[in-house]
């Protein structure tokens, strides 16, 4: 029997990446890749090649065509997240099929305005919102306080600070400002300060073949300082200097079954309207009303041992290298992919 053989596509360590702390991949990356490993050796009729050298993707790729690539390089390529939709288009250019998000979907995804645009009109309840360009002179500013500053296009939280919670205009103008230095950072958002849970959906499978809703998960910011803003901040991730370090936990969300309802239907809704593909995350969280909001899409979510999807999927039954396979055998099914055996 022939192993079907998949390249897993990986973030080059070699390389400097402007969103981990130092520039760098850190112990915490590595330590993933690890995991990762030992999880896919765990699948049987599988052949697994890594690949971390965006210098040698190219040449590799070609020399040893996979069946399948295994799409984890949530750094974009060559480590520049802004070229995160390039590494699918690479994998088309190469006529090599792939797990996850296409080029296009992961465009509209990374501009979040535009996500937002699209939720209202398809009904789905979203936080007030403007749109700065961090170009312009003079800058916009908020006309309701307290109220969250975010990059526009970011992923994991960069950008977000626990000074991203403004009060008046000297703040507001601060933030921007200082959001303006970052690199890759050109436009903001100005949104209303959601201090209601936090929600997130994993949701696994394709439209056409069917979706698994994995349990929500709910933010716990339980053990934070009371004085610090209730938010996910780059530094919780990423910084053990932060005070937000270590300091936020997941926990299975206790919601009632019609607000779970509309947070599947809204997830569903986006996941088929924004095309994506065999694995996505999705982030609300309500307001002072209970009504909960969109977030953020997120079409490459963390695959992490550790992260919030491999959390959601052992709550629902699913072990990491389970859920492993479920995404490619998602990607399998979607492209009519013959599959290990």
């Amino acid at each position: 029997m022939q192993a079907f053989k998949v390249a897993v596509l990986l973030g080059d360590p070699r390389l400097p990446y402007a969103y981990a702390m130092g520039g760098v991949f850190g112990d915490e990356e590595l330590l993933a890749v690890e995991h990762l490993r030992e999880a896919l050796s765990r699948l049987p009729g599988y052949r697994f090649s890594f690949h971390d050298d965006h210098s040698r993707w190219i040449d590799d790729l070609r020399a040893d065509p996979p069946d399948l690539a295994l799409n984890l390089c949530d750094t974009g390529f060559r480590n520049d997240w802004e070229l995160e939709r390039d590494v699918p288009a690479l994998m088309e250019i190469l006529g090599i099929p792939y797990t996850g998000a296409d080029p296009m979907s992961i465009s509209l995804t990374t501009d979040k305005a535009l996500v937002r645009a699209l939720a209202v009109g398809q009904g789905i309840p979203v936080p007030n919102e403007t749109y700065v360009d961090l170009a312009a002179t003079p800058l916009t500013l908020p006309t309701i306080y307290p109220c969250l500053i975010k990059p526009n296009s970011s992923g994991g939280s960069f950008g977000i600070t626990q000074d991203c919670v403004v009060r008046d205009a000297a703040e507001a103008e601060a933030y921007l400002r200082w959001l303006a230095e970052q690199p890759g950072v050109v436009d903001a958002l100005i949104q209303d300060f959601l201090t209601g849970p936090e929600y997130t959906l994993g949701l696994v499978g394709n439209i056409a073949s069917g979706l698994t809703v994995l349990p929500p998960l709910e933010i716990d910011y339980s053990a934070l300082d009371p004085d610090l803003p209730p938010i996910l901040t780059h530094g919780s991730k990423a910084d053990p200097d932060s005070p937000y370090w270590d300091k936020l936990g997941f926990r299975r969300a206790e919601i009632d079954e019609v607000t779970r309802s509309q947070l599947v239907e809204h997830a569903v809704r986006l996941f088929r309207r924004l095309g994506l593909r065999d694995y996505a995350r999705i982030d609300f969280r309500a307001g002072e009303d209970g009504q909960p909001r969109l977030l953020d899409v997120n079409t490459n979510p963390t695959w992490y041992w550790d992260g919030k999807l491999a959390l959601m999927a052992e709550w629902a039954g699913h072990s990491y290298h389970e859920l492993l396979c479920l995404i490619l055998e998602a990607a399998i099914s979607r492209q009519g992919l013959g599959g290990p055996g």
